[in-house]
């Protein structure tokens, strides 16, 4: 489904939310296939695709210099995710001590954090028994060509010990610095500390009262401003995506893909289960309708596959899962950064759990009851590891060494990391949704006239409304006073009868 940069900041003035408008205004001599966002994210794959095999044709991934298409792609995709990263630390920081703000405007907002950690819980722990079971049949490490003189050990490993010093910041902003052996200086962030840094930052906002609120207001402008320029590296996806296929194919062309497509299959069989199976399981015991769930997710699935980034799309996730899902603001802009930081079923459960399958096959070790109570223990309670830069690498890491398997299994799986990524963040991004929608159906917060607003075919992202934030705003304190004078109303929960006292206006 198509985006434009309303899909990040909201309607025009008079404009009901979850209507649809034609995108003709502003493309008028040009057809939707060519100006659509989705379009463009398809071509660009393609043409990476083409270039990418032009440039193995010359040479590049062998022992020589690689060609200069090699170089470009390469230098092109490295730059695109320069780019996102750079916006990660601002992201976190904003979006986070926001969300703990507007928390505060909702009844039993603890109730509400609690259920939210459960439903992570949950969905990772079945997400993991998917990826054991995948491993366990598909068997994706036995029979396999790889070459064993491949492997080696990544350069950031993970660790229990390691994991609990990253819980701590080193300083203010969890920023790390290291120099290379040319003499390079590198400067780096650890997402998990500032995911702490700001968690403390806006329960602080919170318990200062009025003293804070400049500091608070100050916090919602930034977020606006850098939404509003995360949108303008996402509209570059098409190129940065198209640069990154065209890169792994040029350096790894079909010999990696051929050794290890067992490997990739078992992963996206074991992703398809987790979205085909778990997840529409989850909605209907929840009474949530499946296909309606998943034709408003879809935008937010095609971006994370094509993007590979949880916070890159976490704005575009926020926005559907408000005006799509019928999800209060003030509980969605707490869930949904929460979700993109700590909530990985596809990096930190399905992955690790077919991985480490594949490492103990792959060298002919046996695992025992046991061990797959531990992939199990460290994939759902060491999920928030791969909040940190090197993500699911990190997790696997882990995952290996509690094991006691070798790490230079994960050397065998870095060819193909690039294919299995789009398809992992995909799954991450959905969850992230799917959590923050279950938790508002149940604590009775749901709003089902704005999921219905959103007709079958979810909320078009392409249609051609004006950003205005304060819109939004008004749209707010009119429902607010529509609840009734009285401050605050209970709105029983349509599925379990279970009942939440929310402050009026939390959407």
């Amino acid at each position: 489904m198509p985006l434009t940069e309303s899909s990040l900041t909201g309607s025009s003035p008079g404009t009901p939310k979850g209507t649809r408008t034609s995108p003709a205004g502003r493309d008028r001599n040009l057809p939707s296939w060519l100006t659509g966002f989705g379009p463009q994210i398809i071509l660009g794959l393609l043409v990476g695709l083409a270039l990418g095999f032009v440039a193995r044709a010359q040479g590049a991934g062998g022992d020589g210099a690689d060609p200069w298409l090699a170089t470009f792609l390469d230098r092109t995709g490295s730059i695109y995710v320069d780019l996102l990263k750079t916006m990660v630390p601002p992201l976190i920081i904003t979006a986070v001590i926001t969300s703990v703000a507007n928390l505060r405007k909702v009844a039993n907002a603890a109730r509400l954090a609690a259920s939210t950690l459960a439903w992570f819980v949950i969905t990772a722990f079945f997400s993991v028994l998917a990826g054991i079971l995948v491993g366990l049949v598909m068997k994706p490490g036995s029979g396999t060509s790889v070459d064993a003189a491949t492997a080696a050990e990544p350069s950031h490993t993970g660790s229990w010990m390691g994991f609990i010093d990253s819980v701590v910041p080193g300083n203010f902003l969890g920023l790390g610095a290291s120099a290379s052996s040319d003499g390079e200086i590198s400067v780096s962030f650890n997402v998990l500390q500032l995911l702490i840094i700001s968690l403390a930052l806006g329960v602080a906002a919170v318990k200062a009262g009025k003293s804070a609120e400049p500091f608070l207001h100050v916090t919602e402008s930034l977020l606006t401003v850098v939404q509003k320029v995360l949108w303008w590296i996402i509209r570059l996806a098409p190129v940065g995506t198209g640069a990154l296929i065209g890169h792994a194919v040029a350096d790894y062309g079909w010999d990696a893909l051929g050794s290890l497509g067992k490997f990739v299959l078992a992963i996206y069989v074991g992703l398809a289960i987790v979205l085909l199976v778990i997840y529409p399981a989850v909605l209907k015991f929840n009474g949530l309708p499946v296909v309606g769930f998943y034709r408003r997710v879809w935008p937010v699935t095609s971006l994370g596959f094509v993007t590979r980034s949880s916070m890159g799309v976490m704005p575009v996730t926020q926005r559907v899962a408000e005006e799509a899902m019928g999800v209060p603001r003030a509980y969605a802009s707490f869930a949904v950064p929460l979700g993109a930081t700590t909530k990985m079923d596809g990096c930190a459960s399905v992955y690790p759990a077919v991985a480490a399958l594949f490492v103990a096959q792959f060298y002919g070790l046996d695992l025992s009851f046991t061990d797959y109570l531990l992939i199990i223990f460290v994939s759902v309670i060491g999920s928030a590891a791969t909040a940190g830069t090197t993500g699911a690498t990190v997790m696997l890491t882990l995952t290996l060494s509690t094991l006691g398997l070798p790490l230079a299994g994960v050397g065998l799986l870095l060819a193909i990391e690039p294919i299995i990524d789009m398809g992992r963040t995909a799954v991450n991004v959905t969850g992230q949704a799917l959590v923050a929608t279950v938790v508002a159906r149940r604590a009775g917060i749901w709003d089902r006239d704005v999921w219905d607003a959103a007709g079958d075919h979810g909320l078009d992202l392409d249609a051609d409304t004006d950003a205005d934030t304060d819109a939004d705003a008004d749209a707010d304190t009119d429902r607010a006073s529509e609840v009734g004078d009285a401050g605050r109303a209970t709105t029983p929960d349509r599925s379990t009868g279970d009942g939440v006292s929310a402050t009026a206006g939390t959407r």
